[in-house]
């Protein structure tokens, strides 16, 4: 599967919201946006499933625009999860709800058979409601109605699923289930593309990013190279310090806002500032990657990443340990930091993987 969307602009009112976006997604990846409120997120979304007509511009699924689709085969390849503030709940029990997703696998005017059933209840113990499925919708948390909407997505099996803000007006624990359950889909071989209002989210979890701006400009690439301090202000008139934190297993890229920019005639002055500071990213750094691979099906996957970098390795040692059953790798690297805090990223978002990241002081 490959999706993409090439030259898409969109206007409300002659008001440009979208101008010559492009984005790419490929089975098993995992593609954030972001953006300020307002800035078109939704729109995008709307525009490029079809909703809404570009103003010019195309979005493709394996090559073939999709409005040229049949809607009833369209709907197989891709699902829509919307915001769930936007959803009306019912007394429709929980297993009625996520068969309202096998529609296009249904013959019209025909009711769910024991395979659609099967299909539905499969899809809710996957997701950890199956228990909740004889629960009326209108009963339920908004943390479970998000993974309703998620599971009623993918019992129609898609190739990509599309949702809008699944994190939002959710709790930490509810965003953590909602966000693995995105990782694991992408993980699994699906397309998955969610819109968020948290940068953070998007450095953890996406491989890459769209980042969207007031009056229709956007950039788009590997999330760890364009979420960055000097793109952040630009978008969102915001500072912000982008920092690590370090746990037993990987290190967290976490973003936090500081400062209002000044909305004044000495902005643009303040965020080529903030893009100076942000060049200092391509200073090159000495950095030691320690690697802990614990399921040997990974390890291509590591091989990957650091084949995209070879020209910044220096030094490399990799060792099995059958006692414990896992690979170690070490990595010794000299280059831009930005390249460097990449890798560590994308490394640490592949299942059962652990690294660490040291920097020398010079």
């Amino acid at each position: 599967m490959n999706f993409t969307v090439e030259n898409g602009s969109f206007s409300y009112n002659r008001r440009k919201v979208l101008d010559n976006v492009f984005l790419e997604l490929k089975d098993g990846e995992l593609l954030s946006v972001l953006g300020p409120n307002g800035a078109g997120k939704t729109t995008l979304m709307r525009c490029m499933l079809g909703f809404l007509k570009w103003e010019s511009g195309h979005s493709k699924l394996d090559g073939k625009i999709i409005t040229d689709y049949k809607i009833r085969d369209l709907w197989e390849k891709i699902s829509y999860v919307p915001q769930s503030r936007n959803v009306e709940t019912s007394s429709l029990s929980g297993l009625e709800f996520v068969l309202l997703g096998r529609g296009s696998h249904i013959d019209w005017y025909a009711l769910p058979g024991q395979e659609d059933k099967d299909s539905a209840s499969e899809v809710m113990e996957k997701l950890g409601i199956y228990q909740m499925r004889d629960r009326k919708m209108d009963e339920i948390s908004g943390g479970e109605l998000q993974l309703f909407l998620i599971a009623r997505a993918l019992v129609s099996n898609p190739q990509m699923i599309v949702l809008d803000e699944p994190e939002s007006n959710l709790d930490f624990k509810n965003q953590l289930i909602v966000l693995d359950v995105l990782s694991d889909l992408a993980d699994g071989g699906m397309g998955v593309i969610f819109n968020t209002h948290y940068p953070s989210h998007a450095l953890q979890r996406a491989g890459r990013s769209l980042i969207v701006k007031h009056g229709g400009t956007s950039i788009f690439g590997d999330t760890q190279k364009i979420v960055n301090e000097a793109n952040l202000a630009e978008a969102f008139g915001v500072k912000t310090v982008i920092g690590d934190i370090e746990t037993e297993n990987r290190i967290y890229q976490e973003v936090m806002p500081i400062k209002l920019i000044n909305e004044n005639k000495n902005t643009k002055q303040t965020i080529e500032e903030e893009k100076k500071e942000g060049d200092k990213t391509m200073d090159t750094r000495l950095a030691i990657i320690s690697i802990i691979i614990e399921e040997s099906g990974n390890t291509a996957a590591v091989n990957e990443e650091l084949h995209k970098r070879a020209q910044y390795i220096i030094g490399r040692m990799g060792m099995p340990y059958p006692k414990r059953h896992v690979q170690i790798i070490t990595i010794v690297i000299d280059g831009p930091q930005d390249e460097i805090s990449s890798l560590s990223g994308r490394l640490g978002q592949i299942p059962n993987v652990s690294i660490k990241t040291t920097y020398s002081k010079v």
